[in-house]
């Protein structure tokens, strides 16, 4: 059966990205609240773009290992209707932000190899959906972003009812590859649209986007 592939754009930090996001069809927009992250946004940035956004997509606060204070200034701000944890985030603490701030939360994980899998179980009925990116290469301090990918067809391990998106090394060049040989039916990019690291570039959100909906998307999970 077809269906239409939801899609987040990460790292947003003008209103002429918004615009662009939106114009284009995405059902996702993401802000990133991580200081070492060259799309960190301030928390007043934040509930500027928000506002700006409205809603007219779902937005996504992005943070790492945010703690309790920080984590109560975004969520006042942005007043999200996701939350992204993209640190150690225990399932624990997933279920202690579900449940404080009744908002569904998205966990991820970095992905090289199958047995990356293992530490995916314990979160699976808990986190709402599960984010698979790859693993950043040596060097990197971000968690996301790197503008990698890993081997999509490991993907057919995970048991056909789980709720992901797939992340890494996505531009439109590959996007509809990805799909296909993941079998996923939700994508985020980040860097795949950038001029330079954290500059979003109009045309290259405008063409991802365009392709992922010539994409033949087939959803067998």
């Amino acid at each position: 059966m077809k269906q239409k592939l939801e899609i987040k754009i990460c790292g947003l930090s003008t209103n002429e990205s918004i615009d662009a996001v939106i114009e284009g069809g995405a059902t996702h927009m993401g802000l990133i609240f991580f200081e070492k992250s060259p799309r960190h946004v301030s928390v007043d940035q934040a509930q500027n773009l928000s506002n700006y956004a409205g809603n007219r997509i779902m937005k996504v606060a992005v943070n790492v290992n945010a703690d309790d204070i920080y984590l109560e200034q975004i969520v006042e701000a942005m007043k999200p209707d996701m939350l992204q944890l993209h640190g150690n985030e225990t399932v624990s603490r997933v279920e202690e932000l579900k449940a404080r701030y009744c908002l569904p939360a998205m966990k991820a994980f970095a992905i090289s190899e199958i047995s990356d899998f293992e530490k995916v179980k314990p979160y699976i009925g808990v986190a709402d959906k599960l984010l698979f990116d790859a693993k950043p290469p040596k060097g990197s301090n971000l968690p996301g972003g790197n503008g990698v990918a890993f081997d999509w067809e490991i993907m057919d391990v995970l048991p056909k009812d789980v709720s992901y998106m797939l992340s890494g090394g996505l531009d439109a060049s590959n996007i509809c590859e990805a799909v296909k040989q993941s079998g996923a039916s939700a994508v985020d990019i980040s860097s795949g649209v950038e001029s330079s690291a954290g500059v979003k570039d109009i045309k290259l959100i405008e063409k991802f986007l365009a392709t992922c909906h010539g994409c033949d998307v087939v959803s067998e999970r």
